[in-house]
């Protein structure tokens, strides 16, 4: 991000990806790794390339993205091989390259529901969704971000399970906030430090009831628990010094 470039701790950073892959690990998940391009640091945030999924057919799908950057768009074919190589149909968007969509970070499963949460407006088009929901056949719910600095869906809004979400009000538009109530129960609203500063909506939440965080979101974490969920603290600050924290950093397969 900007401001950042240099600013990185390599080993601090290696051990942050090492301990987060080790929280995965001990709530039972599998976890599958792809080999690093060279130049291709961001490969890391390995939301963004793909989108994944199963159709109504209980196919597998992976839809390839458009990334903004070019830097980063590099990146989409050694995941297009990666998946090809684990049973996946990939699909490539009927668009020129100027209609953009980045993948799992603006396009979110709803758990337990065949249906997609879309956001637009920052990094990925409206009109992506249509394509979308023909190829998984399922309905889309269409979030628009208001401001550039959460730029992807998963920075500020995060299903946690059926009913749960949490989500940063300030960065959606009151249409999609609506919409957000009417198919959550449960809507957290984190508060500005925790949003911003410590990225708290870029959570992944797991089928166990666990949900993996930034640390130090106190509140976030507290209201969580308060619900009968399992918070498993990490240590992300040197990722989000690229704009990414916990979903950014992990692709969930089927």
């Amino acid at each position: 991000m900007e401001g950042q470039i240099g600013q990185v701790n390599t080993q601090l950073a290696l051990k942050q990806w090492q301990n987060l892959r080790d929280a995965f690990l001990k709530i039972g998940l599998k976890v599958s790794l792809i080999d690093p391009g060279p130049e291709r640091e961001d490969m890391v945030f390995c939301a963004n390339q793909t989108f994944v999924g199963l159709n109504a057919l209980e196919k597998k799908i992976c839809v390839l993205s458009h990334m903004k950057f070019p830097s980063r768009q590099q990146e989409v074919p050694r995941f297009e091989k990666w998946f090809q190589a684990f049973g996946y149909e990939i699909k490539t968007l009927p668009y020129t390259s100027s209609i953009l969509f980045e993948g799992g970070g603006d396009a979110v499963w709803h758990p337990n529901r065949a249906l997609i949460w879309g956001g637009y407006g920052q990094r990925s088009n409206k009109e992506v969704y249509t394509y979308i929901s023909e190829v998984f056949d399922a309905p889309m719910c269409i979030l628009e971000l208001k401001t550039e600095k959460f730029y992807h869906l998963d920075t500020c809004f995060c299903p946690i399970d059926e009913n749960t979400v949490l989500i940063y009000p300030p960065s959606l538009t009151q249409k999609s906030l609506e919409l957000i109530a009417y198919f959550f129960k449960e809507v957290i609203e984190v508060n500005q430090r925790e949003a911003m500063e410590l990225m708290a909506c870029n959570a992944a939440a797991f089928f166990n009831k666990c949900v993996v965080i930034q640390e130090k979101s106190n509140e976030v974490n507290e209201k969580l628990k308060s619900l009968g969920f399992r918070v498993i603290e990490v240590d992300t600050s040197e990722y989000m010094k690229s704009g990414g924290s916990v979903f950014c950093m992990k692709m969930a397969l089927w």
